[in-house]
């Protein structure tokens, strides 16, 4: 009964497992403490000799034991030091213990990049940003205009700062994206309305019936993926999204879907402001848009001055493919994340006389 967000008992009330599989006609369904074993054992027991289908339905906190991680969502990644040492120094493991206090130093790209800042995260710049976005709509047109469909997920693709402001127009629906994203393409059928989906990128392409079914009725959704890519990742490669463009899975002539992968946070930023709101000071978002972020933090990228590359003055346009550095000898077109590290091959390049550009697409 945990996720990153909470417990999901708190906000899907009226959801209970062994209710839903004696509903489909499961006739014998026991529901058992999980840290209990012999009672984990005569449940299984009970199953195996029943006659017909039957389940064992385990409930257990998470990361039991574990003082001050039990039954929260610290549990859901490795467990810090600080609540790991006194556990295994209780339980005996004192070497263990040891290792977790040795001098060590989180491994990192040794590159020295050049033509970059500062580093930020552009998942959290996206959710902060279409707060801003929201802010200067009214409390009645937020209500009718924006619905957002939350997977469990806001704490990681950073759409609980939407939840924190505006929890009116903020939806909990639990672990099942393709049902979420289907709800906010229903919302979004109206062309005066949008849904506000968002989920990690590699759970993408599980949506892509929703997507193409959406794009049919030419629905309005606004997509966050977070996590995509294959960058430095804390949460292991099973949250590496390397199919992005499943999501343009329809017809050119037909309802139009956009793909987004911002190269830096200052990018990001004015790719929601453009891309985000239905109408705006001379365009209009319609249809599915979808911006992709990385897990880890990107840097500022740098013009040849040393000034920001999109910092003041600079005014995203959709469609535009936007040239970083001017070149002779042939050009990199690049996006997302790889930008930073195609500048950093540009200038060397240049240093070695060898004169390439860059293009961000």
């Amino acid at each position: 009964d945990i996720t990153i967000t909470v417990h999901p008992s708190s906000y899907l009330k009226g959801f209970s497992l062994e209710k839903t599989l004696e509903g489909h006609g499961m006739p014998t369904v026991l529901v058992v403490n999980g840290e209990h074993v012999e009672e984990l054992y005569e449940a299984c027991r009970a199953t195996v000799v029943v006659d017909g289908p039957s389940a064992v339905v385990c409930k257990r906190s998470m990361a039991p034991g574990i003082t001050g991680v039990e039954g929260t969502s610290q549990g859901h990644d490795a467990v810090a030091p600080q609540s790991a040492i006194p556990y295994l120094e209780s339980r005996g493991h004192m070497q263990a213990a040891a290792y977790l206090k040795l001098e060590t130093v989180k491994t990192s790209d040794p590159r020295q990049y050049v033509g970059i800042g500062a580093k930020d995260a552009m998942r959290k710049v996206v959710g902060q940003t279409v707060v801003d976005v929201l802010s200067t709509m009214t409390p009645q047109e937020r209500k009718e205009s924006v619905m957002v469909i939350d997977s469990d997920l806001g704490g990681s693709t950073n759409f609980n700062k939407i939840q924190a402001a505006y929890p009116e127009i903020y939806v909990q629906s639990g672990v099942m994206e393709r049902g979420n994203f289907a709800a906010a393409a229903g919302f979004g059928m109206h062309p005066d309305k949008q849904g506000v989906f968002s989920t990690f990128a590699a759970f993408l392409e599980m949506c892509c019936s929703e997507i193409t079914m959406a794009r049919l009725n030419r629905s309005n959704v606004f997509s966050h993926f977070s996590h995509s890519g294959v960058d430095d990742m804390a949460d292991n490669t099973c949250h590496f999204g390397i199919n992005n463009m499943f999501a343009d899975n329809g017809l050119e002539d037909g309802y139009e879907t956009k793909l987004y992968f911002p190269c830096d946070p200052l990018q990001a930023a004015k790719v929601v402001t453009r891309t985000f709101p239905l109408k705006g000071a001379g365009f209009e978002n319609k249809g599915l848009r979808f911006v992709f972020t990385t897990r880890s933090k990107t840097p500022i990228l740098l013009k040849e001055d040393g000034s920001e590359l999109y910092g003041d003055g600079y005014e995203f346009v959709p469609g535009k493919d936007e040239v970083l550095r001017e070149g002779t000898d042939g050009y990199i077109v690049s996006f997302g994340d790889a930008v930073y590290r195609c500048l950093d091959a540009v200038e060397s390049l240049k240093k070695e006389g060898i004169n390439v550009g860059l293009i961000f697409n």
